[in-house]
């Protein structure tokens, strides 16, 4: 059986292909970088991260990009050879007339060196390559309206793009325009003499589901599957895999069709409007699916409600080797699940190299800075884990700090950290921010004078989190500061981040300009069912 979510942690609208036995999933990565989540798998049970595409500033510039924006919707394709990945950069969001240009780059080797990029159009996010059986190609996008009074709840548009010429050519078509519903996510796929639409209905709350449409013409009218939603956890709050739908087809070797989707797992906490939060933000699952005697797509359960447990396809077992949960920095690079805020690592910014065995962070901008912030961070996987660490740092000055975060985004953040104190020196503090309202909930406790090495550690369970620490010469961690309200980093609660997921990590600031640098030993994260709480 395969365990549903099968990409767990930010990891939202998938896309998937199948070439050979190998099966890979894009997932969308916002404003971290590198951008976009490459997954594979040979069986579709057991994933690995290999690799993220978007690594180059030439690619990918997300200087300035707000919470929740930058990369969406990536759609991975394969043809003739080529790997192709279109997506969306989201440059204004929060605003009513966003900014959405998609672009293309493409690739021989999936792991491989990508292509500079090629502008394709703004006409809205979640862009859509589609191969047709003629060798022309397509680009499948929903389109944004900023006019106060709109004339569709939901459109799609489809043009041609040639690949000769590099840009898209003729007119753009509406294939889809609804004054009741709206559909985002959009794939085409070409089946028995059918073009089926395929697209994420009623937005990416608990409401979320999955359409299917289908034509004999690529270009419409396009005619709804009865009901609509062939996918969805709306109506059903007790369901784990809530916010179902924007999923993606693979057909496997055997013949056997299956459906990649987001989801997300609730904590029962809810905002002061009754929305559940999200700490994991939203994940990926698998569900088994069919195509019916009269050629339409249904789940293989008979329901369209999602399983936690899905058969899985008769194909080998292909498990990865495990992870160590300790990184002790010793390699030349960071471990692949670390990821930064908005910049690709620098010189400027780290170093492996300057003093072996350790991570060296350069203090930069603060916290709350879209531009140059010297972090790195991974994905909260589970509910319940613990994320540690051990640094050696010497602040001057109160604007220097160093130390671990568990976030959301520049406004939403709970930071245990050392830094300098005019009364104190060198101690230690934790700064929360809650939508960008500051809070110190222990001042500062003053550090003795003969350590040089503290150890940091966040222990979250569901939604409480609770920072301890450790000196030399001290046995174990001992809790610091009140047990903090995890629920806040998540989708519901901030005010301007809707759609990533907590993250935890290791950061340095250096507001005096100057460059302190900060060494860490190592950092290490435990899932709660690896390990015995002492």
């Amino acid at each position: 059986m395969i365990r549903n979510p099968i990409l767990r942690g930010c990891n939202p609208d998938p896309s998937v292909i199948r070439v050979g036995e190998d099966y890979y999933i894009a997932t969308s990565t916002f404003e971290w970088f590198p951008g976009v989540q490459i997954h594979h798998s040979r069986d579709l049970v057991h994933w690995e991260l290999i690799t993220r595409p978007l690594n180059r500033v030439s690619q990918l510039d997300l200087r300035g990009i707000g919470a929740s924006q930058g990369i969406w919707a990536p759609c991975l394709t394969y043809h003739d050879g080529i790997y192709y990945l279109v997506y969306t950069v989201v440059n204004s969001f929060y605003v009513p007339m966003y900014d959405t240009p998609n672009y293309l780059v493409t690739a021989t080797d999936i792991c491989g060196e990508w292509s500079e990029p090629i502008y394709l159009n703004s006409y809205g996010f979640d862009p859509s390559l589609f191969h047709d059986d003629d060798g022309r190609k397509y680009i499948v996008s929903m389109v944004t309206d900023h006019r106060v009074t709109k004339r569709y709840k939901g459109q799609l548009v489809i043009q041609e793009y040639s690949v000769q010429e590099r840009r898209m050519i003729g007119e753009a078509v509406t294939i889809y325009a609804s004054a009741e519903m709206f559909l985002e996510g959009p794939h085409i796929y070409k089946r028995n003499g059918y073009y089926y639409l395929f697209a994420a209905d009623t937005g990416t709350g608990e409401g979320h589901g999955q359409s299917i449409l289908r034509s004999k013409s690529l270009f419409g009218p396009y005619e709804a599957y009865e009901g609509n939603s062939l996918l969805t956890a709306r109506d059903h709050p007790d369901l784990l895999l809530q916010k179902s739908g924007h999923g993606d087809l693979v057909e496997t070797q055997n013949g056997d069709w299956y459906m990649v989707h987001l989801c997300g797992r609730a904590l029962e906490n809810r905002t002061e409007k009754g929305d559940r939060k999200y700490t994991l933000g939203r994940e990926t699952a698998i569900q088994k699916v069919e195509w019916t005697e009269d050629g339409w797509l249904r789940l293989a359960s008979g329901t369209v409600l999602p399983d936690v447990e899905v058969e899985a396809p008769a194909l080998p077992p292909h498990p990865f080797p495990s992870r160590p949960a300790r990184d002790d920095f010793d390699n030349e690079r960071l471990d692949i699940h670390f990821q930064s805020l908005r910049i690709p690592l620098d010189s400027t910014f780290y170093s492996l190299t300057e003093r072996k065995g350790h991570l060296r962070l350069y203090g930069r901008e603060g916290l709350g800075s879209k531009y140059r912030q010297s972090l790195i961070a991974r994905r909260w996987q589970e509910f319940k884990f613990t994320a540690s660490t051990c640094l050696e740092f010497e602040p001057e000055s109160f604007k220097q700090m160093a130390g671990l975060i568990c976030l959301y985004d520049t406004n939403n953040y709970y930071y245990l950290h050392v830094t300098f104190h005019e009364d104190l020196g060198r101690c230690i503090s934790i700064l929360s921010a809650i939508n960008n309202v500051y809070a110190e909930p222990i001042g500062h406790v003053p550090l003795p004078d003969n350590t040089k090495r503290v150890w940091l550690r966040a222990l979250v369970d569901h939604d409480k989190l609770q920072f301890a620490y450790a000196t030399e010469g001290e046995e174990a961690f001992v809790g610091i500061g009140p047990v903090l309200d995890a629920s806040t980093l998540s989708d519901e609660a901030c005010k301007e981040g809707w759609f990533t997921g907590a993250f935890v990590g290791l950061c340095c600031q250096d507001l005096t300009g100057f460059r302190k640098h900060a060494d860490f030993d190592y950092f290490e994260y435990i899932e709660m069912e690896n390990f015995s709480e002492q």
